[in-house]
């Protein structure tokens, strides 16, 4: 369903290999959770950039062990990602339809609509 491949002025990214349908779950990963206490260790390392927070407080941090942990940030993302601590997953879920060939793109904020800036010079 999902390849990673080059992503013009991004680095990698990950694309749909097939159309996606709006409301597909496009993957659901597996995440290790840190303690808070460790969240500095990882600011220290190139993990810096592809952590969650995690816990009802976020206090905590998760690293996705799937390929959406290579989804580019959007302000306009065509998928939403979901933490589900029952199962210590990442579900990402299609917001709309999304064609073969086309970005995966998220929020990094979380909510699909938050246009709070984020920790880089986002890309369009």
């Amino acid at each position: 369903m999902i390849v990673v491949d080059a992503s013009p002025g991004k680095g990698r990214g990950v694309f749909a290999s097939r159309r996606i349908q709006a409301g597909d779950i496009i993957e659901e990963a597996p995440v290790i959770v840190l303690p808070g206490a460790e969240i500095e260790h990882l600011e220290r390392t190139v993990l810096q950039d592809y952590y969650f927070l995690w816990g009802a407080d976020e206090k905590d941090a998760a690293i996705l062990l799937g390929l959406c942990s290579l989804c580019n940030h959007s302000y306009q993302p065509n998928a939403v990602f979901l933490p589900c601590p029952e199962t210590c997953t990442i579900r990402f879920v299609a917001l709309r339809d999304i064609e073969a060939g086309e970005e995966v793109t998220t929020n990094y904020n979380g909510n699909p609509d938050n246009l709070k800036p984020v920790w880089f010079d986002a890309q369009p």
